[in-house]
């Protein structure tokens, strides 16, 4: 902690960035940063976050609005700081920025992190990025907007505290971020739960043309560029999809592959028993976490279906 105080001490310019495709640990740390710095620093220090387009429910804050979405190659930082991304591609079009950095830090929570930075903040057995920043943070300096993000991260990353990486340290902070009095419940109702109608029609179709292999194990659903079209829905609609398969009795894998182009397919994974389906997104340059993970494959939709079903064939049966 003192090295990265130091680090922040010392910049007049900081850049903050997390991972394509923001989640909400991704939005959360990243407002939580901002939010902490901007109360804690002078007024002097330029502080900037860049991420790609943000889903709509996590426009909680009016601040929102001053995220960066393009790369300005006439500007550069003394301090640039990655949250919640494992490797130095997954930031995007916020890399350069990175790379031109005087000093860089990477605070993040993945098991995958490559450690790309001058200075790695990394807690693997921290539930999310946002619980990690929680311990990094002066409590008695967290105001209630940064409360508030750090809350929307800790929700997001544990399925509303129902996932394994769920721990009593992480209830105990979500219970000191209550009671500061922010609208938890509301937090967890519009940015978790509720979902537009065309979210909902998505969600049916995924269900509807979801299929089961590997004895039932597995449940795989499948989106084409073409249903989002019909439905002018973006990638982010597809939120909260993969957790609905999990829960299917039976299935200790789900699937869930969306097409993001031509022969290009995004893949998210989550488990319920003791496959490690990070090991799997690994075998396809991606990764994540045991039960939650990602990766993004090339060929035709079978071509990636075939290729990760012999990965969660062997795990399933106990071949590595």
């Amino acid at each position: 902690m003192n090295n990265i105080l130091n680090e922040i001490k010392n910049a007049k310019s900081i850049g903050i960035s997390g991972h394509v495709r923001p989640d909400g640990d991704c939005t959360g740390s990243c407002m939580a940063l901002y939010f902490y710095l901007k109360q804690n620093l002078s007024e002097d220090v330029i502080i900037d976050i860049y991420l790609e387009p943000i889903p709509e429910e996590f426009r909680i804050w009016e601040e929102t609005n001053l995220i960066k979405q393009l790369y300005n190659k006439n500007i550069s930082y003394d301090l640039f700081i990655s949250l919640d991304n494992g490797s130095l591609n997954r930031l995007g079009f916020s890399k350069e920025y990175f790379l031109n950095a005087a000093r860089t830090i990477d605070i993040d929570h993945h098991i995958s992190n490559d450690k790309f930075a001058d200075l790695n903040h990394v807690i693997v057995n921290a539930s999310s990025t946002c619980e990690v920043l929680f311990d990094l943070f002066e409590e008695d300096k967290i105001d209630n907007k940064t409360a508030e993000a750090l809350y929307l991260g800790i929700v997001h990353d544990t399925g509303v505290f129902k996932h394994s990486n769920t721990t009593e340290k992480t209830m105990n902070i979500a219970g000191k971020l209550i009671a500061r009095g922010i609208p938890f419940s509301k937090i967890i109702d519009e940015t978790f739960f509720l979902k537009t109608y065309v979210q909902n029609q998505i969600l049916g179709r995924c269900l509807l043309e979801s299929f089961l292999i590997l004895n039932g194990k597995c449940i795989i659903s499948a989106v084409s560029q073409k249903t989002l079209d019909f439905y002018y829905a973006a990638a982010s609609d597809l939120d909260g999809i993969i957790d609905q398969l999990r829960v299917t009795d039976g299935v200790e894998v789900a699937v869930l592959i969306h097409e993001t182009g031509f022969h290009q397919y995004k893949v998210s994974m989550r488990a319920n028993g003791s496959v490690d389906v990070r090991k799997i997104a690994e075998n396809f340059g991606g990764g994540g976490h045991i039960k939650a993970a990602g990766c993004t494959m090339n060929g035709t939709l079978h071509d990636v279906i075939n290729n990760l079903t012999l990965y969660i064939e062997h795990q399933l049966t106990g071949r590595s």
